[in-house]
């Protein structure tokens, strides 16, 4: 479906209300599916039992999952609850409640397997996403600001919630750091003569045009190619997008002959939190470090080493 003034509108006022552009995307996606689905009638003229139409065909035709039907509903009630102001009020939908899954955790020396057959850049990658905890996502954002080899500590930036947080970063890293920040300033000497940059929050382009010429301002791991900024068109050099590390990964998992488990970016921040506890951290040390709003997200990894706390043996260790 093309543009349109109706999703252009969508889009200024999610833009204007500070979400992100993956969120951006997803919403705007969900919006033009529930059009589509319903032949191209305008939001305005459907409602509420239109979108529990929706949702149910998405449940039961499509059988998608449950985060995915919580994706939808989100954009949906965006769209009629702040866009369109027309309150959808109870659906009287309900969506299937998830279930508790436990994380699948490698073993150190699996994470060992990996990295040792990975290249310098994702191989540092991953060992970021080990021993700092980080969301690949999270990873790739990195500017050479975020990161104090000194102290031994890394800021991420807008993580998910829209929350900055500060977490540890290995001194063992800083060769494999300093390397990469070279290859990162070499790149960003040659886009600069040619006019352009890394990308900036829009706002901050505004107000400081030259920033991009600030080291300060450059991705650790830039990207290939450059690309048209989202917002305002312009050539700039984004960072590394996360399918390159994800095709890295499985071609790594598969050298290593780990094939017990389904290894993906985020299995490496669920090895940090359950490897610190096992370590004997403290739950809350752990809880701020992963960027958790709520101490019970971080207790599920209590449960992936059979402990309900730290350091609990079992009654029958002490007869055997």
């Amino acid at each position: 479906m093309p543009s349109s003034p109706f999703l252009n509108s969508i889009r200024n006022e999610l833009r204007l209300r500070g979400y992100s552009l993956k969120t951006e995307k997803s919403y705007l996606y969900w919006i033009k599916y529930f059009i589509r689905f319903h032949q191209l009638k305008h939001p305005a003229n459907m409602g509420a039992e239109e979108v529990r139409t929706f949702l149910s065909f998405l449940a039961v035709e499509k059988n998608v999952a449950i985060n995915t039907q919580k994706s939808a509903l989100n954009a949906l009630a965006f769209l009629y609850n702040k866009l369109l102001d027309q309150p959808l009020g109870d659906l009287g939908f309900q969506h299937a409640k998830q279930g508790r899954r436990l994380p699948i955790v490698l073993a150190p020396s699996d994470i060992q397997k990996i990295l040792s057959v990975l290249n310098e850049r994702d191989h540092l990658i991953f060992s970021l996403l080990y021993g700092s905890g980080l969301r690949i996502s999270e990873c790739l954002r990195i500017r050479i600001q975020d990161i104090n080899l000194d102290q031994g500590s890394l800021v991420v930036r807008c993580s998910k919630g829209n929350k900055d947080r500060t977490t540890i970063l290995s001194r063992k890293l800083t060769k494999s750091i300093n390397k990469q920040k070279s290859h990162a300033q070499k790149i960003q000497q040659e886009d600069n003569s040619q006019g352009y940059g890394s990308s900036l929050p829009f706002a901050l382009g505004k107000k400081y045009p030259n920033a991009f010429r600030q080291f300060n301002w450059m991705f650790l791991f830039p990207s290939i190619s450059i690309c048209s900024h989202p917002v305002t068109g312009e050539l700039c050099r984004h960072h590394l997008h996360d399918s390159v590390p994800r095709k890295a990964l499985k071609k790594a998992v598969a050298e290593a002959k780990i094939l017990e488990k389904r290894v993906n970016c985020h299995t490496f921040r669920h090895s940090f939190a359950t490897h610190l506890l096992m370590a004997g951290r403290d739950i809350r040390t752990v809880q701020e470090l992963l960027g958790h709003n709520d101490v019970s997200t971080t207790q599920i990894y209590t449960h992936v080493i059979g402990q309900h706390f730290a350091g609990t043996d079992s009654p029958i260790d002490q007869l055997l």
